[in-house]
């Protein structure tokens, strides 16, 4: 890859289409990762106006204090930028303690909730989004917005832009590097920071996203039968996540009522 040259076309890109939807610029979500830090660097070099948030729902404490390093570093560098945190334990909690149900009842509780921190954050980028004049730029990669569904729906899913939604993981590490990102960003294992306990991506997973790399662009031409051995097993893993996720991926579906109907 040629990384300076996929760098200056995602900044043209990104600067383009705010000049031409009229706005002032991006506000993107921080979390300690690399994913938001690549994101949040090339929206700084645009030189349009880049809000940046921290926002902590139980959050662990390694990855407040990466999501703080990262608005320091993009505030030290660059003008243009403001970044400060705002905390969303209270609203959490006041939610979780409306919605609360008993646990053997509804298994699916805690994922419910996970969604739930992933949403509040949607609504608060969406919200300093619409008051500063900016557009909410996503920070999904293309293993997880294409691949498995590894997001939640109008969560970190809800976005304007997703800038580096055509690259694997692997090659945003190479930009991070690149951008010279701090040493805890560029190193950061992959977590989506939604659960009260320390579960890192590959732990939900299952598979690294090299091995899910390697799978997503040889799917579609390859089956299961293909593979052996650990292969085999990611394939699995890609396949039953990604038809899972169809419904993130695929447009709202529409029932179409025909002029037949209609008369």
């Amino acid at each position: 890859m040629q990384t300076q040259k996929v760098i200056d076309h995602i900044v043209n890109w990104l600067k383009d289409y705010a000049q031409k939807a009229g706005v002032k610029g991006y506000v993107v979500g921080v979390s300690g990762g690399v994913d938001s830090g690549v994101v949040s660097t090339l929206c700084a070099m645009t030189g349009l106006k880049t809000l940046v948030l921290e926002m902590p729902i139980r959050q662990q404490k390694d990855q407040i204090s990466r999501a703080q390093e990262q608005i320091d570093f993009l505030k030290n560098k660059f003008s243009n930028v403001d970044g400060f945190s705002v905390d969303l334990n209270a609203p959490f909690e006041a939610l979780h303690d409306i919605l609360d149900v008993k646990d053997d009842e509804f298994p699916n509780e805690k994922l419910a909730f996970a969604n739930t921190r992933s949403r509040l954050r949607m609504l608060t980028l969406y919200y300093y989004g619409q008051i500063n004049g900016l557009l909410v730029c996503g920070t999904g990669n293309k293993v997880e917005d294409f691949g498995i569904g590894f997001y939640t729906k109008y969560g970190d899913g809800g976005v304007d832009i997703s800038p580096i939604a055509d690259l694997y993981k692997t090659e945003v590490y190479a930009l991070a590097r690149a951008l010279d990102l701090p040493e805890s960003i560029k190193n950061a294992i992959p977590t989506d920071g939604l659960w009260d306990v320390d579960r890192t991506d590959e732990d939900q997973i299952g598979a690294t996203y090299p091995e899910l790399e390697k799978i997503q662009k040889e799917y579609g031409n390859k089956t299961a039968e293909d593979y052996e051995g650990r292969d085999k097993e990611v394939f699995l893993i890609f396949d039953r996540m990604h038809k899972a996720a169809k419904h993130k991926m695929d447009p709202i579906p529409v029932c179409e009522i025909s002029e037949e109907l209609r008369g």
